[in-house]
């Protein structure tokens, strides 16, 4: 069983930075892939990033590239969002996902969940 846990999240002002973590637990965590969705209220979860197990491949969404960048450490089973040029409209929960195999946009295919964190953006 894999279970995650995201911190970080917090508010800031619009083109400001934050990093949010994810750490995850369970035997073989280290081979998943790691994504981050965010939702706000009365929206369907909306994908932001993912990485492979790897930790060399990653995807982003168009309204994010560029200015988050996702990482995984192995090491410590964690993975990272870093956030830059934050925008009001980047105002959400964030919630980290863990896949032995998928790592696509869908987010009903991601099988683990954080509870997730809340980041807002103020103008």
């Amino acid at each position: 069983q894999v279970q995650l846990a995201e911190t970080g999240g917090k508010l800031v002002q619009a083109g400001g930075s934050l990093t949010l973590s994810c750490a995850a637990s369970g035997p073989t965590v280290n081979h998943f892939a790691i994504g981050w969705f965010r939702q706000t209220s009365g929206k369907e979860r909306e994908f932001v990033a993912a990485i492979k197990w790897g930790g060399l491949d990653t995807r982003y969404a168009d309204s994010v590239k560029g200015r988050f960048t996702i990482s995984k450490d192995n090491a410590n089973h964690t993975g990272y969002l870093q956030m830059n040029s934050l925008k009001p409209e980047d105002t959400a929960v964030y919630y980290c996902a863990a896949d032995a195999g998928y790592w696509g946009a869908l987010h009903d295919l991601w099988n683990y969940w954080g509870r997730g964190t809340q980041v807002t953006v103020s103008s």
